[in-house]
């Protein structure tokens, strides 16, 4: 289908962003990649009168090392962040997931601001980003604050935004030294949203798992942080066990609705696979 008619406005600073999202709060979007907003719109399923494209806006790309952790723009798209040498030797399992996220052309295009700010629970970066133990800036007509990835979150499309407010960068925390990451996700073919899908952050000392968040992707209307089965892991042995009972607390929590991708136990196991396999190699790649 062809989207309804609307005003089409690109503003070249972020100042000038927030005063059309604000004078446009009701009736209007902001666009960044495209790839969730857009077909919304051929399907009539959206229908602003006003899109305000970021795209133009120069101070919204880009990542950079700060004392903080690393600050990431919200137009930075997913093949930048996989390009960017230095952001990927400090949190390697942001690229990891990059990679994993449809094909590259979508990834050409497709913004970590997008995918993170849309409330979809098929997206990858949400749930990295609770793992991850990150911040995100929202900038509106009231100025700028930050909420936490971990309780952004508030159902299927429904975030913290207010009417009229940005998403405009991603603050992630500098990870410890010699920690083990890993994302598992599994889908029915390239270019899918996951079936089921797992982010693992740890660190080893002594032989046994010292710190560990775990994220859960598309099996349950939000993005899920599984504390209670990363907490099960402290002080233990890196061990089958343990990770069996870490994915058993996993699947406690999930709430998958069945759809093309398999039944809502199907996927709810499958989770539990998926936390097995991302703690298995995350420990691999742990300096103890």
């Amino acid at each position: 289908m062809i989207p309804g008619p609307f005003a089409y406005h690109r503003p070249r600073s972020l100042a000038e962003a927030v005063a059309l999202c604000a004078a446009h709060a009701e009736d209007g979007r902001a666009l960044a990649g495209g790839h969730s907003l857009v077909p919304m719109m051929k399907l009539r399923l959206a229908a602003p009168d006003h899109l305000i494209d970021l795209g133009a806006i120069a101070e919204l790309k880009g990542a950079r090392r700060e004392e903080r952790g690393w600050l990431i723009g919200a137009t930075t798209t997913q093949a930048a962040l996989i390009a960017d040498a230095a952001l990927a030797r400090a949190i390697p399992i942001l690229r990891e997931t990059a990679l994993q996220i449809a094909d590259p052309q979508v990834r050409s295009c497709g913004t970590i601001g997008g995918n993170v700010a849309n409330g979809d629970p098929g997206n990858d970066m949400p749930a990295l980003m609770m793992c991850l133990d990150a911040t995100y800036r929202l900038a509106g007509s009231g100025g700028t604050r930050e909420v936490k990835a971990r309780d952004f979150y508030q159902g299927a499309y429904v975030t913290s935004l207010t009417p009229g407010e940005l998403l405009t960068a991603i603050v992630i925390p500098h990870p410890s030294a010699g920690h083990g990451y890993a994302y598992e996700k599994l889908k029915r073919k390239i270019g899918d949203y996951a079936t089921a899908a797992a982010a693992v952050m740890l660190t080893l000392v002594g032989g046994r798992i010292a710190s560990c968040a775990i994220g859960l992707t598309n099996v349950a209307p939000t993005p899920l942080l599984a504390a209670d089965a990363a907490a099960a892991l402290i002080g233990q042995k890196p061990e089958e066990a343990a990770f069996a009972e870490a994915a058993r607390r996993a699947e406690a929590i999930t709430e998958p609705t069945p759809d093309g991708r398999g039944p809502a136990d199907y996927r709810t196991k499958m989770a539990g696979v998926m936390v097995r396999r991302a703690l298995a190699r995350a420990v691999a790649r742990a300096s103890a």
